[in-house]
């Protein structure tokens, strides 16, 4: 399938079904492969963080995550068929995992969330291969441990639970040593999957106000969604004007 332009970078029109089997042949492949769950204020800075634009450059698959750069796209005349978010992604991945037998580490989230969402995902899922869990509070000095408690554990797949975009940074810093594995940024998940935080009702989600519903929920996100609007405004310009 055809990756399409955009920004100045690839994305995958992918729904989280095709997702998943994207995911199944890098694991075949081997090698380390980080997969990125792309929202528009990732992408607005990536304009100007160089950083973050080299981890999309080199990521295996970039999937649409947010209404607001679905909208974008749609407005550029692209189209992808559905957003893949990072929870709907990980939660089908694992039902697949169950299957296939593969060996899945959780990391992200405050102490005793990322373990919290493994006993559900055990609940749900049994028979899925759950070889490790650690939050994301973890210190410059405490990082070599983690890393290493990762690599002994020797997952296939690695979803990472800090937030966007020092999950993918992270990700990307770490990839020769966690190697072999495919790593993704899967953000609040964890909280959702422990029961820790509701997550936003269907009908809202089907009506692209899943955002809404975590600013109901956690008000103290308004000054993040301040980069909505700057986002729009880029968008628009560079439909008008180009780049």
């Amino acid at each position: 399938m055809d990756r399409l332009k955009f920004l100045g970078f690839d994305i995958d029109p992918v729904t989280t079904q095709e997702a998943t089997v994207r995911v199944a042949a890098l694991i075949a492949h081997g090698g380390m492969h980080q997969v990125v769950t792309l929202n528009p204020e990732y992408l607005y800075r990536a304009q100007t963080e160089r950083d973050l634009g080299r981890i999309l450059e080199q990521a295996a698959l970039v999937t649409v995550d947010g209404i607001g750069l679905q909208w974008a796209l749609r407005l550029s005349g692209l189209r992808v068929p559905e957003r893949v978010t990072g929870i709907d992604l990980m939660l089908h991945i694992c039902r697949r995992a169950v299957f296939e037998g593969w060996r899945v580490f959780l990391l992200g989230g405050r102490p005793g969330v990322a373990e919290g969402a493994a006993t559900r995902l055990l609940q749900d899922l049994p028979g899925l291969r759950i070889v490790g869990a650690h939050h994301g509070y973890f210190s410059p000095e405490e990082e070599p441990a983690v890393i290493a408690k990762v690599k002994s554990a020797a997952p296939q797949l690695l979803f990472v639970g800090l937030g966007a975009p020092r999950q993918e940074r992270w990700i990307h810093a770490n990839r020769q040593t966690l190697a072999p594995l495919v790593a993704i940024g899967v953000g609040g998940s964890f909280d959702v999957v422990a029961g820790r935080v509701k997550r936003a009702p269907v009908w809202m989600r089907r009506l692209g106000l899943e955002w809404l519903g975590r600013l109901l929920r956690e008000p103290w996100r308004w000054r993040r969604m301040l980069v909505l609007p700057l986002f729009a405004l880029f968008v628009i310009r560079v439909r008008l004007f180009g780049r």
